[in-house]
Order: structure tokens, then sequence, then C-alpha cells
């Protein structure tokens, strides 16, 4: 053999190959953590939860703090709406399985009628306005935890003129939630406090549900606690 030959075993063999798999296991956790998208709630890696928000778009929402999410890792530097297709809002059959339902954390609208039961006043109001405020935007989703529906209990942030908003906190300032109540599943990210104070403002200038007689009146809590 000559001595000119290179051999599988020859140190600069060795080094490159240990170069290349490097750059490839490199490569493939940079697309993992930034750039693989994140098509159901449950397929949310565990290391995520209460450490990174996940950016997309608000393709659907079905109540008044619930909505459908569509996850875009990367934004435009990821390539979507120019390299790759962003889809429209309310494209139900088209997006079946490939979007997060997300629940709004530390915030309880009224409820809706389902399954017989009547609907709580302000139900519709809530709904109109969590679509006026986040349908078809792209906004920021922290996960906390899945609940027993299989969906995300999150922060959601979207951006305005004025800055970054917590949805929650504005449905809750506009006297179209409460906060939330139950014990079991109860998620604030740190800011229960901020939340009752946006609460008791509300009750006081009667906004909302806050306007409805003392005796008529149901929290979403005690509604359900009412009709199981």
């Amino acid at each position: 053999m000559s001595s000119r030959e290179v051999t599988l075993y020859h140190p600069l063999v060795l080094l490159y190959g240990f170069g290349t798999s490097l750059t490839i296991l490199g490569s493939y956790s940079l697309y993992a953590r930034y750039f693989k998208r994140i098509k159901r709630a449950a397929d949310i890696p565990a290391a995520f939860f209460r450490k990174r928000f996940l950016y997309g778009k608000v393709t659907s929402v079905g109540d008044g703090d619930n909505f459908h999410f569509y996850h875009l890792p990367g934004g435009v530097l990821g390539g979507w709406g120019w390299l790759r297709r962003v889809p429209e809002i309310n494209r139900f059959r088209e997006l079946k399985g490939e979007t997060i339902s997300v629940r709004v954390c530390g915030a309880d609208a009224p409820e809706r009628a389902h399954f017989g039961r009547p609907a709580q006043p302000f139900s519709d109001e809530a709904l109109a306005w969590l679509r006026r405020y986040v349908l078809g935007r792209w906004l920021y989703v922290k996960p906390l935890h899945l609940d027993q529906y299989q969906r995300v209990v999150a922060k959601v942030l979207v951006l305005k003129w004025t800055g970054f908003k917590d949805v929650s906190e504005e449905m809750i300032k506009a006297g179209l939630a409460t906060v939330y109540e139950a014990k079991a599943g109860a998620e604030f990210d740190g800011k229960e406090a901020v939340y009752w104070r946006q609460q008791e403002r509300a009750q006081h200038k009667k906004l909302g549900m806050w306007s409805i007689n003392k005796k008529d009146f149901l929290t979403p809590r005690e509604y359900k606690n009412k009709y199981g």
C-alpha cells in the first residue's frame, strides 16, 4: 500500500467524519428546537412548558376563552408567508389534526348554551370580543399544562400598537371573563394578583357581566357548579 493512500482509519478521515456528524446533529437540534412545527397540544415537548413561547396564528375561535392555534416556528425567518403557506382562518376540514387547542390561562368566560343548558349573559359578547382580538392574528403562546380535554392551558400574548397584551388580562379588564376560580387546573403564570385587581376595577365600573343585577348573576364557576 502506498504511503500516500488514506485509509478509513486515517486521523484526517476520522476527524472529518466526527466533524460531519457533529454538524448533522447540531443542525437537527437547531431544527427540532426552532423550526419543527408542532401540530397538536399533545405533541408539545415537556421542556417547552413554562419556559418557551410558541409563535403562530389563530385559525379559529370556538368559545369565549379558547381557540385553535397553527404553530409557525421561526415566523417569517422560518419562511412562513413567502416560502411556506400560512393557512386561512376557519378552514376546519383542512386543518383537522394540524392545530393546537389553546385555553387561555387564569380567565373564565361566560358559558355558551350547550348540552341543553342555557347560555350565560355576555357569553356571546365574550366570544365576539375574543374573535375580534385574536382571530387571524399571529401571536405568542406560553404552554403551562395540558388539561383533561387535551387543550394546552397557556399564557397568550398578542402585539398591539401599545405593546404586547396579555389576552387573559384584557378579557378580565373588559368584564367579559372572571379570574379562574376552580382549584384544579388553575394557572396564572405569576399574574394572579394582577388579574384580581383588573376584576375589581371592572366590577367597580360595572363593565360587561358586572352590569348584571347581583341577584341574577352567576360567575362562570358558579354556573358550572349549578349545572354540573
